[in-house]
């Protein structure tokens, strides 16, 4: 039943209101109410997205009682979205805030994007790129490099690749960059460093994420070991606070070093390592920050499915 247009008028108020500052429980219900749908319509919707939700779930979702944290339910937030008539991560974003870390603080952006990618917005961008589950490659050794602008922000970063491919015609890989929340991937650069040049850039506004081709000048075969480095120039985003590198399956040496501007020196770091999106952080131990070159990092000799990463604390 429509809502009565003093009632509507009430409710649009303290839609806008939750959407500008969460938490997310609170904007769900409160744009549910707004378009005076019973749960049991929003089902309904839901299954005509193709995601299965039940109406207690609902239920507990917009009382706080439960989050959405599963790859479907992440899925069935993104559809709310667009039933709801919200705008476009909306619901996502104070998802992703409303989450806290083991000290008590919420978590950064960085959660956020680990959402992004089970929404299906990485997927529509690789899809745009005709990049396959299985690009044909296996990673030997990854050493990324992070710099930290006066700012606080996520500068630039590099990557250098050595990599083993498992098929014949292999010769390219696709790059994917996060930026911080706030970040601008139209003004984001991609530099081809080393054995490989740019080919088509991809990437999605409202997340913050971009895709990268990366071509080679050569046809791998099925055996053969490769090189290549390129960069990311960001700084289109505000304060950052951690960078998490996520692994589908267990492969080779993992390395990550975060170097701060002097301007911009943090009063501690630490390392961490998550199992999942959903799973508690483990592994938590400070990491001493070098003085002269105001850098931190981590080795993974061998990685394992899930998350490894660095975060640090301003003052």
């Amino acid at each position: 039943m429509p809502l009565a247009p003093q009632h509507a008028d009430v409710a649009t108020t303290e839609l806008d209101s939750a959407l500008r500052g969460g938490p997310f429980h609170v904007a769900l219900r409160a744009a549910i109410a707004a378009r005076g749908l019973p749960l049991q319509r929003v089902q309904h919707h839901l299954s005509r997205h193709g995601v299965k939700v039940g109406v207690t779930s609902l239920s507990y979702w917009q009382q706080g009682a439960r989050r959405p944290q599963r790859p479907e339910s992440l899925r069935a937030v993104r559809a709310l979205e667009e039933i709801l008539e919200l705008p476009e991560e909306s619901l996502l974003r104070l998802l992703a805030e409303s989450g806290e870390s083991p000290s008590g603080q919420r978590s950064s952006a960085r959660s956020y994007r680990s959402l992004v990618e089970a929404s299906g917005v990485l997927d529509q961008l690789l899809a745009e790129l005709d990049c396959p589950p299985d690009g044909g490659l296996h990673t030997l050794g990854h050493h990324e490099r992070l710099r930290i602008g006066a700012r606080r922000e996520l500068a630039e970063r590099e990557s250098h690749h050595i990599v083993r491919a498992h098929r014949d015609g292999v010769d390219r890989f696709v790059a994917v960059h996060h930026g911080d929340r706030g970040a601008v991937p139209e003004r984001m650069r991609v530099h081809s460093l080393e054995n490989c040049r740019t080919g088509r850039v991809r990437w999605h506004d409202d997340t913050g994420l971009l895709a990268a081709e990366l071509l080679f000048d050569t046809r791998l075969r099925a055996g053969d070991t490769f090189l290549f480095r390129f960069g990311v120039e960001d700084g289109t985003a505000g304060v950052s606070r951690e960078y998490v590198r996520g692994f589908d399956s267990p492969g080779g040496q993992y390395a990550l070093q975060v170097c701060f501007d002097a301007a911009a020196v943090p009063l501690r770091c630490h390392r961490f390592a998550q199992q999942t999106t959903a799973a508690p952080r483990t592994g938590c131990h400070e990491l001493p920050l070098s003085g002269r070159h105001r850098s931190v990092h981590l080795v993974e000799p061998r990685v394992r499915a899930g998350f490894v990463g660095i975060g640090w604390d301003w003052e």
